[in-house]
C-alpha cells in the first residue's frame, strides 16, 4: 500500500524537493502519477489556487482544489484556507503560456481520492492512524489524516481529564496518533484520541501518596477543584479561594483510591505560567485496538471503548 502523509509532510522529503526542480522531474513525477507537495500562493478570483513549484508555476483549478467542490459539499473556504500553506497533488499536465513559460496543471481533487480509495477506504474501527492538527474548535479537534482529507476528533474524545477547549490540549500544526472510532454510511470518519493516552492504573503508577507534583486547574465544581496530573488522570482538591480554571498548580497527593478512580488532592500553591508543551506519550504501540478499558478491575465503575464495524 502507498503512504498517504498529511500535508505538510512531503515538502520535507529531499524526493519531492527533487521531483520540483526541473520541468523534466515534473514531466516524470506526472508520468508515474507521484504525489508532490509545494505551498499555495494565491487564491484568484475564480478561487484556482497558484502553487510554487520553484521551478515553475503550478495551477489548482477550482474544481481541482478539494474533493466536493465540484458538487457543492465542500465549501469554498476550503479553497481560501489554504493559501500560504502546502498542498498535495498529482500534476496532470504542463503547458506554455502566451510568453513560452511553462506552467504546470495540478489536481489536489484526484489526489484525494487516489487516498481515499487505497488507504482510507480500507481503514476499520480501532485502527490507530497518525494525523496533522488542521484547526480547533470548541466541540473538537479537526485532524488531516492524509492528503487534506480532515476528521473530527469530539472534544470529549480528546482526554479523560476534561478540558474546555481543545486548545487546552493540542495546537495548530501538531502531528498527533489517533484511533478511528466510527466510520459513517458515506465513509466519513471520526476519531477518538484518549485510548492512546493510557488507563487509570498506568497514569497512577507515575504517582505515590505524599508526593508533591505539578498539575493544572480544569474544572471549578461546588463540591471542590479538578486538578489534571496527566491528560488521562485528575485528582480532586478541596475549594481554595482565587483558584482560576487554567493555572498551574502545585498540588500535595493525600491518597489514590484506585477502587473509585480518585485522587485526593491538596493545593500547595497556583499561578499563571506559559510552560512548553511536551509531547504525548502514547501507552498503545499496535496498530490496531479492539477494546480499551480504562479503569482498574477493582473499580466500581467501568469505562471502557469498544471498536467495531457498524
Amino acid at each position: 500500500m502507498a503512504t498517504f502523509y498529511p500535508e505538510g509532510i512531503l515538502s520535507h522529503y529531499q524526493e519531492n524537493t527533487e521531483a520540483l526542480k526541473s520541468l523534466s522531474s515534473l514531466q516524470e513525477a506526472m508520468n508515474k502519477k507521484i504525489p508532490l507537495e509545494a505551498r499555495a500562493i494565491v487564491c484568484d478570483s475564480e478561487h484556482n489556487l497558484i502553487v510554487d513549484l520553484g521551478a515553475m508555476r503550478g495551477i489548482i483549478p477550482r474544481e481541482e482544489c478539494a474533493i466536493g467542490i465540484r458538487d457543492g459539499s465542500t465549501r469554498d473556504i476550503a479553497i481560501i484556507s489554504k493559501v500560504n500553506k502546502p498542498v498535495s497533488f498529482f500534476v496532470t499536465d504542463l503547458k506554455q503560456d502566451q510568453q513560452g513559460s511553462p506552467y504546470a496543471i495540478l489536481s489536489r481533487r484526484l489526489l484525494q481520492e487516489h487516498c481515499r480509495e487505497e488507504y482510507i477506504n480500507s481503514l476499520v474501527p480501532g485502527d490507530i492512524i497518525h494525523g496533522k492538527v488542521t484547526h480547533l474548535e470548541p466541540f473538537g479537534c479537526f485532524v488531516d489524516i492524509g492528503c487534506g482529507i480532515i476528521s473530527l476528533i469530539p472534544i470529549d474524545a480528546i482526554s479523560v481529564s476534561r478540558i474546555s477547549h481543545p486548545r487546552d490540549r493540542f495546537t495548530v500544526g501538531q502531528d498527533i496518533l489517533a484511533v478511528v472510532k466510527s466510520i459513517d454510511e458515506q465513509g466519513k470518519i471520526c476519531l477518538s484520541h484518549k485510548e492512546l493516552l493510557g488507563t487509570w492504573e498506568e497514569n497512577a503508577e507515575q504517582f505515590s501518596p505524599g508526593e508533591t507534583v505539578a498539575g493544572i486547574v480544569r474544572s471549578i465544581e461546588n463540591y471542590g477543584i479538578f486538578v489534571e496530573l496527566a491528560p488521562n488522570l485528575a485528582g480532586l482538591a478541596e475549594l481554595k479561594e482565587n483558584v482560576k480554571i487554567g493555572q498551574h498548580a502545585s498540588v500535595y497527593i493525600k491518597s489514590l483510591i484506585p477502587e473509585k478512580m480518585k485522587i485526593k488532592l491538596i493545593i500547595v500553591d497556583h499561578f499563571d505560567a506559559d510552560y512548553p508543551r511536551h509531547d504525548y506519550h502514547y501507552y498503545v504501540t499496535s496498530p490496531h485496538i479492539d477494546y480499551w478499558k480504562y479503569s482498574p478491575e477493582c473499580a466500581e465503575k467501568q469505562i471502557e471503548t469498544l471498536f467495531y464495524e457498524e
